[in-house]
């Protein structure tokens, strides 16, 4: 794993997590009350011993480029780093990243050091526990030019995915976008005791969904990038190398969850404080890294909580309920607060001595409710505030403090509700 260099793509405009990302990048979103999404991928290469890492951003990246240059500081003996390639004008272009492949295109001086014999190139807003050098030995064992991880899926959930065939090999020999019919789903169905012979149950599963995690020789990716003009590896560089290049997909059937959308975020999140979760933070061997604040223990007042995250530096008041929720650090929440379903992202620092004149407390006031609902970072909330979808408006206009998506309503980073305010 010495030999592989790792790039973290940022994402785009992000507009699907949106109000989220009106302030930052899809992978700077706060998860799991003291985590951000970038933690995943980059706490994943150092666990498998990846510790080369470039993080490739474009969009609204300065609370990106700070999360990682506070977090991620190697020693000076092992060689390892995590650098940020903000996309920037040179004398050979100046155009912004136009897709994925392209992104990588425009920096691709990085492949070429010495040293470096295969590229990983992976998402920064997806949630999953990985061991990258299982799918190194797939790679080496077969010889390959690429390899793509590959999870089973219902033809249901085929749907919205990238869907491969491979032959008895493993070689990947069919790939369609997104198959919408029955009988574009045939053409790239698998059976399912090819994937059972793979250690991998199927139960049911016939179709390979692409992951968009990809693992190449150094010398195929440059040839790839410099012999095209492919802008996107899941739409274009991966369907071409089929057809040219050995393609070996890597078997995972493990917890994996792409943060596109509000609706997957609440998800993913809430699924985080079952008792068993789907992926689990407090792993022995396989931890999720992220800044150190050297914040106090939370404190919680004479407070009920109930199948709930909460993150450090917390203070909670007397006869709060909070159940099936997840609260962010630093996050202040006075009396009598109810919490159901909900995430709080907290708060970047405590109000002082003197909080703005006219303005509620960082945190939450004494009285409010809050139900099945997303408060980002920094918000005043008054006392008696009610943020409920009594009205199961599925979608609604862009408000300055807030905006229902998927159902869910979202009130926006250093938003503003004053007392007795109630979302219509």
């Amino acid at each position: 794993m010495q030999n592989v260099l790792a790039l973290v793509l940022g994402g785009g405009r992000g507009t699907r997590l949106y109000p989220l990302t009106k302030y930052r990048s899809k992978p700077a979103v706060p998860l799991a009350a003291k985590y951000r999404l970038i933690d995943i991928p980059i706490s994943t290469c150092i666990n498998s011993g990846v510790n080369r890492i470039y993080v490739l951003t474009q969009f609204l990246s300065v609370s990106l480029h700070r999360h990682i240059r506070r977090t991620y500081r190697f020693d000076s003996f092992n060689g390892g780093f995590v650098e940020l390639l903000a996309a920037q004008q040179t004398m050979e272009g100046t155009d912004w990243y136009e897709g994925t492949a392209d992104a990588v295109r425009k920096n691709i001086r990085y492949l070429q050091q010495s040293g470096v014999e295969h590229v990983l190139i992976l998402s920064g807003d997806q949630l999953y526990r990985m061991d990258y050098r299982e799918m190194m030995k797939s790679h080496m064992d077969s010889n390959a030019d690429v390899t793509i991880a590959a999870m089973p899926v219902s033809e249901e959930n085929a749907s919205s995915l990238g869907v491969m065939r491979a032959d008895e090999t493993g070689k990947v020999v069919g790939f369609l976008e997104k198959p919408q019919t029955k009988e574009e789903i045939d053409l790239v169905r698998m059976d399912p005791a090819w994937i059972d012979t793979r250690g991998v149950e199927s139960k049911g599963r016939d179709c390979l969904a692409s992951m968009g995690i990809y693992l190449f020789k150094v010398e195929t990716l440059l040839d790839v990038l410099t012999k095209t003009d492919y802008e996107d590896f899941g739409k274009e560089v991966f369907p071409a190398a089929i057809r040219t290049r050995r393609v070996q997909c890597h078997l995972f059937d493990d917890y994996w969850e792409d943060i596109g959308t509000i609706k997957a975020f609440y998800e993913a999140n809430l699924s985080l404080v079952k008792p068993n979760p789907p992926f689990e933070l407090a792993h022995p061997v396989a931890p999720v890294y992220s800044r150190a604040r050297f914040l106090p223990p939370s404190l919680i007042n004479g407070a009920s909580v109930k199948d709930s995250l909460i993150g450090d530096g917390c203070r909670i008041g007397k006869g709060a309920v909070i159940e099936n929720s997840i609260i962010g650090v630093r996050s202040v929440i006075g009396e009598n607060v109810v919490i159901r379903d909900s995430i709080l992202m907290g708060a970047d620092e405590y109000d002082g001595a003197d909080p703005p004149a006219g303005l509620p407390l960082l945190g939450v006031g004494d009285g409010t409710t809050i139900e099945g609902s997303i408060i980002d970072k920094n918000c005043r909330i008054g006392k008696n505030v009610r943020i409920v979808n009594d009205d199961k408006v599925e979608e609604s206009e862009d408000f300055e403090t807030h905006k229902i998506c998927d159902g869910i309503p979202v009130i926006v980073k250093d938003a503003t509700l004053p007392d007795g305010w109630k979302l219509a």
